[in-house]
């Protein structure tokens, strides 16, 4: 198969490239804008094979994605690209409108022009899965309480509602038109190769420096955590496997309290890198409780049982198996993570095609 994955040189994008180059026999086009979060270095490890291909282009483009899809053929498209931080879109919402929402209706109306003119094998064939967040479902009150697919939206940052748009439009497309989609909403993802604005490699990488370890408010919001390679094997099963139409959820059965997440990233690196920083006894001295943030939803939980019982996806990551590999991954790769924090990584976007 040919599988074009928009977003491929982000966090979960690149991870999926990775799996499909390294697991698969199916060949890749990676469509990236290569803003920020895009980083060429994630895919050193199969950028050389042939089946791997790659395109700079915005989804926002459609003369951009038209001529792509047109040129490559793709069987699959499996769509990741999107501005994903909401510390980001709190402050600047507007470019989280124009990817996410018009980005993805761009993307959507080129597919449909595509598809529609497919063969009747191919057009049957084809898939365009929609890769979302559990955030569109706002939060949880209660302890027990998990997000299914029938729960209803209730997004609360100007990130989760563009993402909340996007979901929509992809089922209205169809509804209307019959293009056959598949849309996935999945828990909080953690992991090698992630971007250090996030909780996890910031809090891992300022306590290596002796900085300040922020946590919003007491750190008591929930988050259902998953290892980013159990996630990239079940959204290719779910492109290949899953039932047009209709929706899975993806989590990772590990709920934890921000708080207690930094709190075993410092017992870690506790144990995996005795010599601290100057004047640091123990890397939990460094927790600093900040404003929280507004808006901010207390608890993520999601129910994957459905992806459970019809595609037989498990995660296979603990939280404390997954953490453990995220901590030595990031003390083992200095090399890409201190180029992401210069700024160096970005100078490999020259070159590629507008």
């Amino acid at each position: 198969m040919k599988v074009l994955v928009t977003g491929g040189a982000g966090f979960i994008g690149s991870a999926v490239v990775r799996h499909i180059i390294e697991k698969t026999c199916d060949e890749v086009i990676v469509l990236d804008a290569l803003t920020y979060a895009g980083n060429l270095d994630s895919l050193n490890k199969v950028n050389t094979d042939p089946r791997f291909h790659i395109e700079q282009a915005s989804i926002c483009n459609h003369e951009k994605m038209d001529e792509i899809l047109n040129k490559y053929q793709p069987d699959f498209i499996m769509h990741l690209a999107a501005e994903s931080h909401v510390d980001r879109s709190i402050d600047g919402p507007a470019a989280f409108i124009e990817t996410n929402i018009v980005g993805t209706y761009t993307l959507l109306e080129a597919t449909r022009r595509y598809w529609n003119g497919l063969s009747a094998e191919k057009k049957s064939a084809f898939r365009f899965h929609h890769i979302s967040t559990d955030e569109v479902y706002g939060d949880l009150e209660g302890t027990d309480d998990l997000f299914t697919e029938t729960t209803p939206y209730a997004p609360s940052s100007p990130y989760s509602a563009s993402k909340a748009s996007s979901d929509h439009l992809v089922r209205a497309w169809h509804r209307t038109y019959k293009l056959p989609v598949i849309v996935t909403n999945c828990s909080n993802n953690y992991g090698p190769y992630h971007f250090p604005e996030k909780l996890i490699p910031l809090i891992i990488l300022n306590a290596l420096e002796g900085k300040s370890l922020p946590v919003y408010g007491q750190g008591t919001q929930i988050r259902d955590w998953l290892y980013v390679e159990d996630h990239a094997r079940a959204l290719y099963k779910v492109v290949t496997e899953g039932k047009v139409g209709e929706t899975y959820n993806i989590g990772g059965h590990n709920e934890r309290k921000n708080i207690d997440v930094v709190k075993t990233i410092c017992s870690l690196l506790n144990e995996l890198v005795p010599a601290k920083p100057q004047g640091v006894a123990d890397y939990a001295d460094l927790i600093t409780y900040v404003t929280d943030r507004p808006g901010h939803d207390l608890r993520y939980a999601i129910d994957a049982s459905k992806i459970e019982r019809e595609l037989g996806w498990t995660p296979e990551e603990t939280f404390e198996s997954g953490i453990r590999k995220t901590v030595e991954w990031y003390l083992a790769n200095e090399a890409w993570w201190s180029r992401v924090k210069d700024g160096s990584y970005a100078g490999e976007r020259l070159g590629l095609s507008e």
